[in-house]
């Protein structure tokens, strides 16, 4: 069986509020209330140069991989576009009833992932502070747009997105090599499990209401995903080194991103898709096939390296 209901974007929020104000609620009994400042190693700081003449940055203060550094960095810039998101979502959602509920909750729960991380940083001169510092200047004068305007794109889009933040921050946290450190990425990467599973199932509620359109746009944005920190300076050297130090690569994304949103949606399952949803389905076939060969050459790269 098919469905043929076209839904505009209007109607689909209409018709998804009620699901949004549950998915609402579960996320206010879940969500655990935690203090960024208590993830920062406050004795360890010391004064740095300028106004309180302390000691400046220096490469030989950082205990971290050049790796690490480089996740810890894109990780931290990405959080920093807070703004940028809080206002597409604004756009897209509206920010009445359920809907501006969630965003503003959504945004609050957001903040504090930068906040904590730049304390952290800085505390622990883990990071050159005069660099981060120009380098956020330039990610957040630059701004973030989602690539599609669409509601499904952009339901589609935040799910496979907090899900793979969430993958990046624990990934980094196990490679630090600082028990505070790693102690801190789990507990971010908590909240983005919160906020993956909203946008999951207020997307799967998505393709119960419009199976073939929803499909479609999720085929769009798994073929067409970047992480919303490609504007960041020297993106696509650090995202090798991530890379190759094995903190997010291709196979992650692949195994521990697409493949359960997949699952947990019944895609490649789903019996109600007409020829659009079809369609849609081979292309992420193919996609994800095209993944696993272009994994294991980066794998053979990554072990020349």
């Amino acid at each position: 069986m098919t469905t043929t209901t076209r839904f505009t974007d209007t109607d689909l929020l209409k018709e998804l509020e009620p699901t949004a104000a549950r998915l609402l609620e579960r996320h206010l009994a879940t969500a655990r209330e935690w203090m960024p400042h208590t993830y920062v190693p406050w004795s360890a700081a010391d004064d740095y140069d300028g106004p309180l003449a302390g000691r400046p940055w220096a490469p030989e203060q950082s205990t971290l991989a050049p790796a690490v550094r480089d996740a810890l960095v894109v990780n931290l810039l990405t959080e920093d576009n807070l703004p940028s998101y809080h206002l597409e979502l604004a756009v897209r959602l509206g920010i009445d009833g359920t809907w501006g509920t969630w965003i503003h909750r959504w945004t609050a729960e957001e903040g504090r992932h930068a906040d904590a991380l730049r304390a952290y940083l800085h505390a622990s001169r883990a990071i050159d502070p005069v660099a981060l510092e120009r380098d956020r200047m330039r990610q957040v004068g630059t701004g973030y747009a989602f690539a599609r305007p669409e509601i499904l794109h952009s339901m589609a889009y935040t799910t496979l997105q907090e899900l793979a933040t969430r993958e990046a921050h624990r990934n980094v946290g196990k490679a630090c090599g600082d028990p505070l450190g790693e102690q801190l990425t789990a507990r971010i990467a908590a909240d983005e499990n919160l906020h993956m599973l909203f946008y999951r199932d207020l997307f799967a509620a998505a393709l119960e209401l419009a199976p073939d359109a929803a499909t479609a746009a999720l085929a769009d944005v798994i073929c067409d995903f970047e992480m919303p920190g490609t504007a960041i300076p020297g993106f696509r050297s650090r995202a090798l080194r991530i890379a190759a130090a094995g903190i997010y690569d291709l196979d992650i994304h692949r195994e521990q991103v697409l493949l359960p949103v997949l699952r947990a949606l019944g895609i490649m399952t789903r019996g109600d898709l007409g020829p659009a949803g079809e369609e849609a389905r081979e292309r992420i076939g193919r996609h994800l096939e095209e993944l696993r060969a272009t994994s294991l050459r980066f794998q053979d790269l990554y072990a020349r390296l």
